[in-house]
């Protein structure tokens, strides 16, 4: 059976919902966004974006599952609210090749959210054919950077301030580290991808699988 949500609880115990984004959770992202931090935006989009217009809104919730694919993270209790969202969108002139982004609302942080989230969305790349992620970071954002190493990527200077990150999604040679093997218990999960049974319908399976036992990550 095809699941587009997962459910499981993070290390404090906080009951998260992760759910593919739909076009009706524009209210949702602007919400979460109004809830980040200035440092937290700043380091997620590299300029001082102080609102979401509606364009971004379109581009951000109305995806195809397939080239632009993002999983949004929620309270299980309280689903209207916000807790983190990840996005990779597929490039055109390297198909294998997806550029990846994770944000977590501050309040979230630190919690294994944002490792848990790069799992999933690891597992949704792989199931459209994607085998590398593209990832640019401040860098000084440490988090990211961090969480990006330890799945095995390695930081080259983009321009200066900004380094950039390809993370293979080979669970094979992926590094033993805390974030590493949460994403290989993941990928010993994947669900072949099926035929979509309806427009809009997200074509991944995602099983339902217990992580929070996971070693903590400095990255998430």
């Amino acid at each position: 059976m095809v699941q587009d949500r997962y459910e499981t609880t993070l290390r404090d115990g906080t009951p998260v919902l992760i759910r593919a984004v739909v076009p009706q959770d524009k209210p949702l992202l602007m919400d979460g966004f109004g809830r980040l931090s200035e440092a937290s935006r700043f380091r997620r989009f590299m300029s001082g974006v102080t609102q979401l217009s509606e364009e971004q809104l379109r581009y951000l919730t109305e995806i195809d599952y397939t080239n632009h694919f993002a999983w949004a993270a929620v309270r299980a209790d309280r689903p209207a609210e916000g807790m983190g969202v990840a996005r990779y969108v597929r490039l055109p002139d390297e198909p294998d090749v997806a550029e990846a982004a994770v944000t977590v609302v501050d309040e979230y942080q630190g919690k294994g959210l944002g490792t848990l989230l790069m799992g999933l969305l690891a597992v949704a790349a792989r199931a459209a054919g994607i085998r590398k992620f593209r990832a640019y970071a401040l860098v000084e954002n440490e988090p990211m950077v961090t969480l990006l190493e330890e799945l095995g990527a390695r930081a080259h200077v983009d321009e200066p301030g900004v380094v950039r990150m390809d993370v293979p999604l080979d669970p094979e040679i992926l590094p033993d580290s805390p974030a590493g093997k949460v994403l290989k218990a993941m990928a010993k999960r994947v669900l072949t991808p099926v035929v979509k049974p309806f427009p809009g319908t997200p074509p991944y399976g995602v099983p339902r699988v217990q992580v929070s036992d996971a070693p903590p990550s400095p990255g998430d």
